[in-house]
């Protein structure tokens, strides 16, 4: 495996982050470059799998990428710390995606023939009254990764919004002016708010 850069000192990393904050997109490869170690100790909780280190290494570097270019360091917490989490949700996103591909040529794969020859396939005899079988797995796995994004690309007031606007964790869906009479301010910023956050876990997706 390559080896990376020492991760910066906090001053120095500090530094580059609020480079960064003004629109230095050096500062940001800077800061991505010294924390590859980050991704290469975490890619080896993984050297079990299938997959090559070097394009894992690949993968949870776009999770740091989206880190870099996410983290707020007024929240108090170290960038590495914020990066770990977004890293191994890459990782994680990544063999889910595998497992989900793998799942679903099994569903194509014959496991037997009807009484005029056909094959029959698991997929035949899964039966659905709402949706079909594929758009409920799907709809299952990506309302898990939906919370699981609420918490870690979205900030406190974003979760808040999103919650009460649609009703998640099995609450009541809220109208964007009932939104903004409970948290005092005005139903245009709770747009936007609503917007902002669609928008990131989006990207995620």
């Amino acid at each position: 495996m390559k080896t990376f850069p020492q991760p910066l000192p906090a001053k120095e990393e500090q530094y580059y982050l609020q480079k960064f904050k003004e629109g230095d997109f050096q500062a940001r490869n800077i800061l991505v470059e010294h924390n590859l170690r980050l991704v290469a100790h975490i890619v080896k909780k993984y050297q079990g799998s299938e997959e090559d280190a070097e394009d894992l290494i690949s993968i949870g570097t776009i999770g740091l990428i989206k880190a870099v270019s996410t983290f707020d360091s007024e929240k108090g917490s170290r960038l590495a710390t914020y990066a770990a989490r977004c890293v191994e949700n890459e990782l994680l996103m990544f063999f889910r995606a595998r497992k989900k591909t793998a799942r679903e040529t099994s569903y194509y794969e014959p496991i037997g023939t009807d009484k005029e020859g056909n094959e029959i396939h698991l997929l035949d005899i899964i039966e659905s009254d709402e949706r079909d079988a594929f758009t409920q797995i799907s709809l299952k796995s990506d309302s898990k990764r939906l919370y699981e994004l609420l918490d870690t690309v979205l900030s406190p007031r974003e979760q808040k919004v999103l919650i009460m606007r649609y009703g998640l964790y099995n609450g009541n869906e809220y109208t964007q002016r009932e939104i903004a009479e409970q948290l005092g301010i005005s139903r245009s910023y709770i747009s936007r708010i609503e917007k902002n956050a669609l928008g990131k876990l989006r990207e995620y997706f």
